[in-house]
């Protein structure tokens, strides 16, 4: 069983993924942890973010790790605890053109793949409904406004001590949309067997609820 969100940036798929997989005691894998644990590990490095061939060389050598326990993702690499590094606003300025690279994005789903082999997982990002799993067993598409996102997501950076403001992160949400629209391995879309939820004027706890009763009508339940 594999359930698949996709959605845009800050839409809350993470969020709501972690609690459906909490309520359904399935594994949760977070694919933009992936590609923002490639993306830290390039700032680190001071890697040319230009350069496909060293970042593809980077993700082979580090070793990531992610584990979730009671509702809870700890992101590991090399060992080391980078859950909150990479959440930075750093960070999540560069990985969508990091994750936009062909090379990057076959070894992160060749991962996925392993991770997700043993099924009774929900796994969230921008394609996996359409290119990682295409057969997943359900597929949600969450979206919400550009402004409701940057709020969202202003919050999180101020109780993780980041800075900026709400402007600026908006700015860079639309940015960021339009990347991961426009690339050209993978873009973000919805599949057309995907349920759309919008989040906008939703609580968290409104759209588990939503997800959870699909699931079940699906079921025939």
């Amino acid at each position: 069983m594999v359930i698949a969100i996709d959605g845009t940036a800050g839409s809350g798929k993470s969020t709501v993924a972690k609690k459906l997989a909490q309520i359904l005691n399935y594994n949760y894998i977070d694919s933009g942890a992936l590609y923002r644990t490639i993306a830290l590990k390039v700032l680190q490095e001071n890697v040319d973010i230009e350069n496909e061939d060293l970042i593809s060389a980077l993700f082979r050598k580090i070793d990531i790790e992610q584990h979730f326990d009671e509702g809870s993702l700890t992101v590991l690499c090399d060992g080391e605890d980078i859950t909150k590094e990479i959440r930075s606003p750093e960070v999540s300025k560069i990985v969508s053109q990091v994750a936009a690279q062909p090379g990057v994005r076959y070894h992160v789903t060749a991962l996925m793949h392993v991770w997700g082999a043993a099924g009774q997982v929900v796994i969230d990002g921008r394609d996996i409904g359409t290119y990682v799993f295409p057969n997943a067993d359900y597929k949600f598409y969450i979206e919400a406004s550009p402004r409701i996102r940057a709020e969202r997501r202003f919050k999180e950076l101020v109780e993780t001590g980041y800075g900026g403001t709400v402007e600026e992160i908006e700015a860079q949400i639309i940015k960021r949309d339009q990347l991961d629209s426009s690339r050209e391995m993978a873009p973000l879309k919805k599949a057309n067997d995907a349920i759309t939820i919008d989040t906008s004027t939703m609580t968290i706890d409104d759209v588990v609820q939503t997800l959870t009763e699909n699931i079940r009508k699906q079921n025939g339940n």
